[in-house]
């Protein structure tokens, strides 16, 4: 099949890489504006196309880009950590739909930082091969994967599992999708929360003042911990005071 393939990030590098080590074709590509980069470089060379053929993420509602990208006469679109809303214009391009990898247990977590909320609200931890439609990660699930959350794992370290999980059920799932042989799983509209970026500040600023459950706070202290990113702090003399939990297996006696 001939595939648009629209990604960011170390998850979107690694997908693109195996598509194009095990011979698929990529027809295009759609990276993030640069402010939002990551692992741009190394997806740019990875897919190796000209220049004609790489498209940047705030254009997709473009008409004149879509027909750019209609002329490729892609069959399918992949989107790996691709952080934007797809409209029903550029969906319609792909007579064999359009898939996204997103590092959540649907229909847990859609949106954004699904590692954090998963140890913060106590969810499934996971990562889901989904249809794309209009809405935020509510299209219908392909193939899914769950990952154990355990009592040392920080924001950080369950962010690697769910990207190394996440390059495994790619690379398992993608067959059956070239061969027409998934089956698909709809999910409810009445289940799970959609999280944007935001949401996070909600939880950051620790009240000094405040009683809370040691369970409650150690888990947004933990998830909140991923460094060299800011998360979780308290403040004093108008300061802010931020913090990182450092968890451990210690020995037994």
């Amino acid at each position: 099949m001939r595939i648009l393939f629209l990604g960011n990030n170390w998850l979107g590098w690694q997908v693109l890489k195996w598509l194009k080590e095990t011979g698929r074709e990529i027809v295009g590509i759609v990276i993030h504006p640069e402010e939002k980069q990551k692992y741009a470089m190394e997806i740019l060379q990875a897919a190796d196309l000209p220049p004609e053929r790489i498209f940047f993420a705030p254009s997709l509602k473009d008409p004149s880009t879509l027909e750019e990208i209609r002329s490729l006469s892609p069959d399918v679109g992949v989107s790996v950590m691709f952080d934007y809303i797809l409209g029903k214009d550029f969906l319609n391009l792909f007579p064999k739909g359009c898939f996204n990898l997103h590092p959540s247990y649907l229909p847990y977590n859609k949106g954004a930082f699904a590692n954090v909320w998963a140890i913060v609200d106590r969810t499934p931890a996971g990562v889901t091969f989904h249809v794309v439609d209009e809405g935020v990660d509510t299209g219908p699930i392909v193939a899914q994967k769950r990952v154990r959350i355990e009592p040392v794992d920080t924001g950080e370290t369950l962010y690697r599992k769910l990207e190394r999980a996440g390059v495994e059920l790619f690379m398992e799932t993608w067959p059956e999708v070239e061969d027409g042989t998934y089956e698909l799983k709809y999910q409810s509209p009445a289940e799970g929360k959609v999280h944007k970026r935001s949401d996070v500040d909600q939880i950051d600023r620790i009240d000094l003042d405040r009683e809370y459950k040691a369970r409650d706070l150690i888990d947004v202290l933990r998830a909140r911990t991923f460094p060299p990113y800011k998360g979780a702090y308290f403040e004093v003399d108008g300061k802010r005071v931020y913090m990182e939990l450092t968890l451990y297996y210690g020995e037994e006696d």
